[in-house]
């Protein structure tokens, strides 16, 4: 009897054991296939964050070829000035040349007027002496009463005709120096035509630079803009991946210890906190990328959550320390706030909620963290986001 007692006691054992090792083998393939989940998140996680690194680089460069651009256009906007400049002072010469040419074509219409004038004058005169008075002037020298008489009146004669042989002489000497001049004049001219057209030549270049530059930074613009939202994007993906980790809720965990340590730490009063230059602007933008798109009171809680950080002991002194604090604000990690800050993309409330924060107003308390909800957290409420 005590033999079977003992049998039956041994089989009970041996079930038992039994039982007890199946369970621990499906407990141990649960954890295993539990952990094949998480390194696969994982790997996807890293995965995206390589392709965001890329991108993230493939955007600086973008970014500094297009501040090159940028830097390339303005000069050539300057060239382009100085030789319109340039272009309207050699119009201004051209004109005025053409206007001395007009001058100095009717000065030598003029000459040659007068020129024809006097030559017309010697010639009827002498035409007139010769041909009807040549008698006469025969007869009034013959009657002369005396020799000297007689040679007075050859040189009056004389002297007629030396003057208006100098008079045709002076002419006809204004009215080559005048056509020397318009000469001159017409080859002024040419030469500014000339220049003119090489100006224009070079203006029509530079104009044809500056289109082509225009259109490569706007190109580069559509570039960074598509970069910008890939990098959104795969911003998005990592932080979905983020929290289907299980290690998230961990930390998750140790944010809610922390957070409660920092409601139990010292805490300074606003008033002794002494704001750098550029503090707002920094608030404000990380507003923009954290809360933009929210009401006015989710972006007031966005800053309060930093203002609270600077406060507590339990974090950075500063707003730069809290912002820039490892792994803290997403968009830091991303590039996202570095390209907010870039072209100050933060609107007017993101500046009021950065002003009301950093004055002491808070609507979410002590709070120092703030994350979209998620299963089993509990916290104020605002918008698309629960503070803790």
């Amino acid at each position: 009897m005590k033999g079977f007692k003992r049998l039956a006691v041994l089989l009970v054992i041996a079930l038992l054991l039994q039982h007890f090792c199946a369970r621990a083998d499906v407990i141990v393939a649960s954890a295993s296939t539990t952990q094949q989940q998480i390194q696969q998140k994982e790997q996807e996680k890293q995965e995206l964050e390589n392709e965001l690194d890329k991108t993230e680089e493939n955007l600086e460069g973008l970014r500094e070829e297009h501040s090159s651009l940028q830097g390339e256009l303005n000069n050539l906007n300057a060239q382009l000035s100085e030789v319109s400049s340039n272009l309207e002072e050699l119009e201004r010469q051209i004109e005025e040349k053409e206007q001395n040419i007009a001058r100095a074509q009717e000065a030598l219409q003029e000459a040659k007027e007068k020129e024809t004038w006097q030559y017309d004058l010697m010639v009827t005169r002498i035409r007139f002496t010769y041909e009807h008075n040549g008698h006469d002037m025969v007869s009034s020298l013959l009657s002369m009463g005396s020799f000297a008489d007689m040679l007075n009146a050859a040189d009056y004669f004389e002297k007629i005709a030396a003057y208006d042989q100098k008079l045709m002489e002076e002419y006809t000497e204004n009215r080559k120096l005048i056509e020397e001049e318009e000469a001159r004049l017409q080859a002024d001219r040419t030469e500014l035509e000339n220049l003119k057209t090489q100006a224009e030549a070079e203006k029509s270049k530079v104009s044809g630079l500056i289109s082509q530059t225009s259109n490569t930074i706007s190109q580069y613009e559509d570039d960074i803009s598509d970069a910008e939202a890939a990098a959104l994007a795969y911003e998005a993906e990592i932080k979905q991946r983020e929290e289907d980790l299980d290690y998230l809720r961990k930390k998750l965990q140790e944010e809610l210890a922390m957070s409660q340590a920092a409601a139990n730490a010292a805490w300074r009063d606003i008033s002794e906190v002494t704001f750098a230059e550029g503090d707002r602007y920094l608030l404000a933008n990380l507003i923009y990328c954290e809360a933009g798109g929210e009401p006015y009171e989710g972006q007031l809680a966005v800053g309060s959550v930093v203002i609270n950080r600077v406060l507590s002991s339990m974090y950075p002194d500063t707003v730069v320390g809290v912002i820039y604090q490892s792994r803290q604000f997403s968009p830091v990690a991303s590039g996202r706030l570095e390209l907010a800050l870039a072209s100050n993309k933060a609107t007017d409330s993101c500046y009021r909620a950065a002003d009301e924060a950093m004055s002491g107003v808070t609507n979410v308390g002590n709070c120092v963290y703030f994350r979209t909800p998620i299963e089993g957290l509990s916290g104020i409420n605002i918008g698309g986001h629960v503070f803790y």
